[in-house]
């Protein structure tokens, strides 16, 4: 596929031709940017990808980054670091970035997604093409998390806690035996959660969509004793390792440290055919 229809497929409408690529899936449309010209597009942030009503943040990630490598002219985000200033209801909002540095291998685009008045988050990305630079040489000293067959996991759903978490209708994510044990009230005691991530639609997972990914997993913290509730990202890195293969992904989150009112979360992100495909690492408050 040529870069220009790999960075569209969930892209950008022209703003001159109003042409638009068909989008049968949910992540699509809800990630759907209006090019206005001067590296700024318009869309929204759609209702349904919210925990208690404020929107996922790596769905915010991956909205930014919708536009930012449509700027950047590459299909892959490579490595995205978003600042979380505002919280994100529903409701339109604007996407604008420059670019930083336009290289023969990657672009580094800088920019910002705004809703009215308020900057919601601030973003740094650099894209690329990862289909161009996949193989070589490589050591792995890491393996992906053993999981039982998806079927056997439990599916974390909306209201399986007593706090709205609207993001899970869309999503079919699935939850190693004895890691949901805090939405019974239990707790394993270690701040570990793995699991299955797959769309709700069935919705292939790209390299864009790895974003949304890295924070859609409940905060593994849940499961040690610290009451469950919002916790608040306030920096979310992004490395982006692969295209991943057709199929589910198999993820990891581990918390180690937390001091002072933050905590870390360090993800894996593995697909069907065994290769790492994304980490992630985020700063968070610890919830109250």
């Amino acid at each position: 596929m040529p870069i220009e229809d790999r960075i569209r497929c969930s892209g950008t409408v022209d703003a001159v031709t109003g042409s638009t690529p068909p989008h049968a899936f949910q992540f699509d449309e809800a990630t759907l940017l209006t090019a206005n010209g001067d590296g700024r597009y318009s869309g929204a942030i759609h209702p349904g990808w919210d925990i208690g009503g404020n929107a996922n943040g790596g769905y915010l990630m991956a909205l930014a980054a919708a536009g930012l490598r449509d700027i950047a002219g590459r299909p892959d985000p490579v490595t995205v670091t978003a600042h979380y200033l505002a919280p994100g209801p529903a409701g339109p909002i604007e996407v604008s970035g420059s670019v930083v540095k336009q290289g023969k291998r990657l672009a580094t685009v800088t920019g910002s997604l705004v809703q009215g008045d308020r900057e919601v988050i601030r973003v740094l990305g650099t894209f690329g093409d990862l289909a161009s630079t996949a193989g070589g040489w490589s050591r792995m000293d890491g393996l992906p998390p053993e999981l039982p067959p998806a079927d056997e996991c439990p599916e974390r759903r909306a209201a399986a806690d007593s706090f709205p978490v609207a993001l899970m209708d869309r999503l079919d994510v699935r939850l190693k035996p004895g890691d949901e044990a805090f939405s019974r009230g239990e707790k394993t005691g270690t701040a570990s959660i793995s699991g299955y991530f797959a769309f709700a639609d069935g919705r292939p997972i790209d390299t864009l969509s790895l974003l949304l990914v890295a924070d859609a997993f409940p905060p593994p913290v849940f499961n040690i004793d610290i009451p469950a509730g919002w916790v608040p990202t306030i920096e979310l890195t992004v490395h982006v390792r692969g295209i991943p293969a057709p199929g589910p992904v198999r993820c990891r989150f581990a918390t180690r440290f937390i001091q002072g009112g933050y905590l870390e979360e360090d993800g894996e992100v593995w697909d069907s055919a065994g290769q790492l495909v994304a980490q992630s690492r985020q700063l968070a408050l610890v919830p109250r």
